[in-house]
């Protein structure tokens, strides 16, 4: 067993599911300029003792993809486990695809086409049902490449093997009233969206870029409760300093859980994970 402060990954991802906790995550050693092969699995009682990674995705030979395995989100759905990940190429944009298994630790094998547009640099899907039933996959278009980055969502197949119709924007970075430009006056990021319903029905969506101090997590909100509405920015953000790129997840004993990576920094990046409660409509960290 290792510590939870002994994992270095980014964008970690809690799946609770049948009594046990897998922790998904952006390999920290093969995230930036270097060539990637594959993404784990942790398994864990009580999110603080984890066994050792278990390889679940190993690149197979000849893939297009040699590097930035990118931000792995698994999610129970008609029953199977489907991983929404990001890959890239020296020669490829950075797109987001399905991968399938039968169990949250067995092998994942590449199950869809590319869901996010070709040519265009994206990355961090989520899964979202919506209130009709209808998957979307809510994503990032990348700042590399418009330089004012946004979060797009896009209609799924069914069986998730597929987008159907055209991507539309949820938001723009710069929109927000916290935001600072992370690399040059006019670079803005966006990362890890995830979306939840909170009690009473609302949904929300958090989101990660940099604000005065650092990397940092943010919330936004639909107008009508579903994908298709209009999208308002909170002022106030749930996690303000050095940490970001996060999930909500609910334990076993019912409390609700912000996971995210911190330190922001390379090497150093470790799972962390805060209880959250609900004040009316807004989630707060709870103290």
């Amino acid at each position: 067993m290792i510590k939870r402060t002994e994992i270095n990954i980014r964008d970690p991802f809690v799946l609770a599911y049948n009594g046990k906790y897998y922790l998904y995550g952006t390999r920290g050693a093969e995230c930036w300029d270097c060539e990637a092969f594959g993404l784990d699995v942790y398994i864990s009682d009580d999110l603080e003792n984890w066994t050792e990674p278990k390889e679940i995705f190993t690149r197979p030979e000849g893939f297009w993809a040699t590097m930035n395995y990118w931000a792995p989100e698994v999610y129970e759905y008609n029953g199977a486990f489907y991983m929404l990940v990001s890959f890239k190429s020296e020669t490829e944009c950075r797109g987001t695809f399905i991968l399938r298994s039968d169990a949250p630790d067995g092998k994942f094998e590449v199950y869809s086409e590319r869901i996010t547009p070709e040519g265009q640099e994206c990355l961090d899907g989520t899964l979202y049902i919506s209130k009709n039933g209808t998957p979307y996959m809510v994503y990032c278009h990348e700042w590399t490449q418009i330089k004012d980055g946004t979060i797009c969502a896009v209609e799924l197949s069914n069986d998730l093997r597929r987008s159907v119709g055209e991507p539309f924007r949820l938001i723009t970075a710069s929109d927000a009233p916290w935001i600072r430009p992370a690399q040059g006056v006019d670079i803005f990021v966006t990362d890890g969206p995830y979306m939840l319903r909170l009690d009473g029905g609302e949904l929300i969506m958090i989101w990660s870029s940099f604000g005065e101090e650092g990397y940092t997590e943010a919330t936004v909100r639909s107008s009508n409760g579903d994908i298709d509405g209009e999208w308002t920015h909170d002022s106030n953000l749930l996690f303000k300093k050095d940490g970001g790129h996060g999930m909500i997840f609910r334990t076993f004993d019912g409390r609700l859980m912000l996971a995210l990576h911190s330190p922001n920094k390379r090497y150093e990046e470790r799972p962390c994970f805060y209880e959250l409660e609900q004040v009316g409509n807004t989630l707060k960290l709870k103290s």
